[in-house]
């Protein structure tokens, strides 16, 4: 058994070893903030395909819903089409208006017809708190992973674990920038999209490749029986639970067009045609990555024994894709199985450091640039100086993100990650869509429907189940909310904000407008829309 823990340490050390070649290799290329913020924006459709798809493709993906079918069945694959469905909205509304209209961030784009201090400031709050929401979501995961790969149980030696994680991404992000990010992110969707195709292979070896077979004994093995197969089994259990699964649909449809660290990978392609492109690839990959999980999730359901599946419960879910891994290769002390486990943790350890770097890189180029340069400088800031607060920020956000993952390590990740869709979709989708297609959108508006949707979202989880008053796990006998149990806030019943905050930032973008006398935004909106759909002066710095 020792000699399978040196095994799967090694293959473990070898990926991370090969991600920080990369980004060293690619801090040698790398040179000024358009290849620090963009990537020189020299990236093909078909790369930028695979980095978005790697950046997409989160631990969330990959250990959080795999664990959500496993645990729920069908309710749980639910995420998987919400988040492959959500592709959409990005290509027909945000692509390549995104692309054409900015030069490095989402405030670019809404700072070009309207002022530009209050509106930069608002969205780069907005980015930063959406992306530690999701960096919760991958820190988690490191924790948990790493916890099983290296046969740890302390709870000292996890957080030690995700510190690792964290002190890891800020290097990332301050040596390779997005050059380096990138090519991390390409690196990580290949040998994820390998790891889950083998592994889906020998699942459905071991049933014949009938999936009819397949589905039947985890429905039997679940111990739920058919119900396992059929939607409602978690979301159908009460009226709250039913409008809590519309809540979550919603928020995974459009977070996708609001989350930063997307919308910012449009900017690394040297044109519109290769941002259509490099989204027509991502949904490709990522939707035959989905069908994936469905196999991953019913596969741990079907072949775990009961002591893995109780693990699986136990960790929220989370373990399900790397325990099926190990049961597939030959069982627990089997060299297949540790094999098989190693390469499989080893890849989702890839995934989270690639979608960690992506997070962080995102949200320190927007304090560097949207609030240092264009707030605290006047836009007189020097590139050096851009550059140097963003390595700056990169290593604060990285902290701050370690310091919260910690308490919230019981949580699904899959469900973290749709709560920063829920902020993403309340706060910075009603400000895009609006400043894209309505001339009249001023920054009254803008600040409305950012900070608006940004507090009622984030409010609305602080009082929801998932911090407080959600009781003991009768199984586990754990704390199932983020808050001591003796403490409940909870009076808003619903996990997911979404089916609130996200109408209410709408509503709150159109009433800030409509009760603002400003004329300036509304002169520009042409000059806007005609960079919008040419593409004229998209590398040019938004200012006025």
């Amino acid at each position: 058994m020792e000699g399978h823990q040196i095994l799967t340490t090694v293959l473990f050390l070898g990926v991370v070893a090969l991600t920080v070649g990369i980004t060293i290799w690619a801090s040698r290329n790398s040179s000024g903030a358009a290849d620090h913020y963009a990537g020189g924006r020299g990236f093909s459709g078909f790369q930028n395909g695979l980095a978005i798809g790697g950046d997409y493709m989160s631990a969330a993906s990959f250990l959080g819903i795999s664990g959500a079918i496993a645990l729920s069945g069908y309710d749980g694959f639910l995420y998987s089409i919400g988040f492959l469905v959500a592709w959409l909205v990005a290509l027909l509304l945000v692509a390549e208006v995104l692309r054409n209209s900015g030069r490095y961030t989402m405030a670019d784009q809404l700072a070009y017809r309207m002022k530009q201090k209050p509106v930069r400031m608002a969205a780069a709050t907005s980015t930063v708190v959406v992306s530690i929401f999701y960096l919760l979501a991958q820190m988690v995961g490191a924790g948990a992973l790493v916890a099983l790969l290296l046969g740890v149980s302390s709870d000292g030696l996890k957080n030690l674990t995700i510190f690792f994680v964290g002190a890891l991404m800020i290097f990332y992000v301050t040596v390779g920038g997005m050059k380096g990010t990138t090519w991390v992110q390409i690196v990580k969707a290949v040998l994820l999209m390998a790891g889950s195709a083998l592994i889906v292979v020998l699942v459905l070896a071991k049933f014949g490749f009938n999936l009819s077979e397949l589905l039947g004994t985890a429905a039997q093995n679940s111990g739920k029986g058919g119900a396992f197969l059929e939607p409602g089994l978690k979301y159908g259990v009460s009226t709250t639970s039913k409008i809590d699964f519309i809540s979550l649909g919603i928020a995974l449809v459009l977070g996708t067009a609001g989350l930063p660290h997307i919308l910012i990978r449009f900017y690394t392609t040297p044109t519109s045609r290769d941002a259509r492109k490099s989204v027509l690839w991502a949904i490709g990959l990522i939707g035959v990555f989905y069908l994936f999980t469905l196999i991953l999730g019913f596969g741990a359901a079907a072949l775990l024994d009961k002591d893995s599946y109780a693990e699986v419960a136990a960790s929220g879910g989370n373990l399900a894709s790397p325990l099926l891994a190990e049961a597939v290769g030959g069982g627990s002390g089997s060299t297949g199985g540790a094999v098989l486990l190693a390469v499989i943790a080893a890849v989702a350890f890839a995934t989270i450091l690639a979608v960690v770097a992506g997070l962080t890189l995102t949200s320190s180029v927007s304090v560097a640039h949207d609030l240092y340069n264009s707030v605290f400088k006047n836009g007189q800031a020097s590139e050096a100086e851009e550059i140097r607060v963003s390595r700056i920020a990169a290593g604060v956000i990285g902290l701050i993100a370690i310091v919260l993952a910690i308490p919230a390590q019981k949580l699904n990740i899959a469900f973290l990650v749709a709560l920063a869709f829920a902020v993403a979709a309340s706060a910075n989708l009603p400000a895009i869509i609006y400043n894209m297609f309505w001339r009249r959108f001023n920054t009254r508006g803008a600040l409305w429907s950012i900070y608006g949707g940004l507090i009622s979202s984030v409010g609305l989880v602080i009082f929801s189940p998932i911090v407080s008053g959600k009781g003991v796990d009768p199984v586990s006998g754990k704390n199932l909310s983020l808050l001591p149990t003796s403490i409940d806030i909870s009076w808003f019943p619903l996990e997911n904000p979404g089916i609130v905050s996200i109408p209410l930032g709408f509503l709150l973008g159109y009433l800030g407008t409509i009760s603002s006398k400003e004329q300036s935004a509304e002169d520009r909106y042409t000059e806007l829309e005609v960079r919008a759909l040419t593409g004229a002066g998209a590398e040019q710095a938004s200012k006025h």
